[in-house]
């Protein structure tokens, strides 16, 4: 057979599928590929994620560390992190002309602040390339031949391939793997992962738009919690800290319909003890001060006011009036206020499905199926996820990658 006769066939016009295709084509220029596109649209996810800044990866380069943000595939991802982290994704960039830059966080966007950079660097790859796109082009089966996949497509037919990779991101629903089960793979069922926590009817709603710095989430009855920035919303609770905390909680929480008790310490630099005695040292340096005017731990205003009051204080009380029942009420409240949390909501465009093809039947060095030769993976139809932060497209380019030099190498 001729070079020139191998075709890759790319299923999925993300991230991880563009970048399969296009770092197979640089390392093998006789592979003809073509990407299908189930919609009209490529690379919508690159378009909306970080409010439209695309957070392209995060300042987190060593492994040991960077496999902690991802709750699922951590094993799996230190022996991929090893061909292709973070570092190379940003000389990856750099070396097409794009720069990226740090934020505080560690999150990593493009100098320009605009997605558009990173999906204008794709394309022109892309079309360096002379790959093909075809949109709005389903898949309806794969059928495994001696010397590759013929692909049935509609509306467009069937589609001869020596090399498939599937990068068609996460499905919701387990019968929406059917066409991959078919091939002998099996799937980690799928569960909702970063969303936020509903908690209808809940007076804290009222603050919707305030915000802390850092506090501690935990799942009551359980060791699951995370820490980090909380936000307040007109439904319940979101923010980095609740959005890693479903992530690592995907499953456990999807077991239990969403109802769950979450347990808040607004203060993490102390526990219900240490709060106590310092409450206790500010009744005696500040007795003669309103309680409602002192605020002394940093939290908004409008939100030390609703302590006061879900503790029964009353805002004319000074420190020195505080009674024993409600001072031991404002310590437990700060430190492990207690929540029924009652469903859940999508966090926006960053919603990431937990689970997909076991990881068990991938090869993580060259992300081919153990089952089905020429058959690759490439980002979140894996059983793979991370928390919010620019983690799971760090995932899709490193599949990506490691599937593209693999097919390239293949005779």
């Amino acid at each position: 057979m001729n070079p020139k006769d191998q075709h890759l066939v790319v299923i999925g016009g993300g991230a991880a599928g563009f970048f399969c295709a296009v770092n197979a084509a640089r390392l093998n220029p006789s592979l003809k590929i073509t990407i299908v596109e189930k919609t009209n649209k490529i690379l919508s996810k690159v378009k909306v994620s970080g409010g439209g800044r695309c957070n392209v990866t995060h300042a987190c380069f060593e492994i040991p560390e960077l496999v902690k943000h991802y709750p699922r595939g951590a094993n799996f991802l230190k022996k991929t992190f090893h061909w292709f982290n973070p570092k190379d994704t940003i000389e990856w960039f750099a070396e097409r002309g794009v720069k990226l830059k740090t934020e505080e966080d560690g999150r990593m966007f493009p100098v320009t602040d605009d997605s558009q950079t990173i999906i204008d660097c794709l394309i022109r790859e892309v079309n360096r390339y002379g790959i093909e796109i075809r949109y709005s082009c389903e898949i309806k089966s794969v059928e495994v031949k001696e010397d590759g996949f013929i692909l049935q497509t509609a509306p467009q037919g069937a589609l001869k391939a020596n090399f498939l990779c599937i990068a068609c991101g996460g499905y919701s629903k387990p019968a929406q793997f059917d066409w991959l089960t078919q091939l002998g793979h099996t799937i980690a069922e799928p569960v909702p992962s970063l969303f936020t926590f509903n908690m209808p009817g809940n007076n804290i709603t009222k603050l919707m738009g305030i915000s802390v710095d850092d506090a501690v989430v935990k799942i009551a009855g359980s060791k699951l919690q995370q820490n980090g920035p909380m936000l307040i919303t007109h439904w319940g609770l979101s923010g980095p800290a609740v959005l890693k905390l479903s992530a690592c909680a995907a499953r456990e929480l999807a077991a239990c319909a969403y109802k769950f008790t979450v347990l808040i310490n607004w203060l993490p630099r102390y526990n219900e003890q240490t709060l106590k005695d310092e409450v206790l040292y500010i009744r005696n340096r500040d007795a003669a001060q309103k309680i409602s005017t002192k605020n002394l731990f940093g939290l908004p205003n409008r939100l030390w006011l609703y302590f006061l009051e879900e503790c029964g204080i009353n805002t004319d009380w000074r420190w020195a009036d505080l009674p024993s029942k409600q001072q031991q009420k404002l310590v437990q409240t700060l430190t492990a206020q207690s929540f029924q949390v009652n469903g859940k909501t999508t966090f926006k465009e960053e919603f990431v499905t937990s689970g997909g093809i076991k990881l068990i039947e991938i090869d993580a060095n060259t992300m081919q199926s153990k089952i089905v030769p020429n058959l690759f993976f490439a980002g979140e139809i894996m059983d793979v996820d991370g928390v919010t932060g620019g983690f799971n497209f760090q995932h899709a380019w490193t599949s990506g990658f490691i599937a593209a030099k693999s097919i390239a190498q293949k005779p």
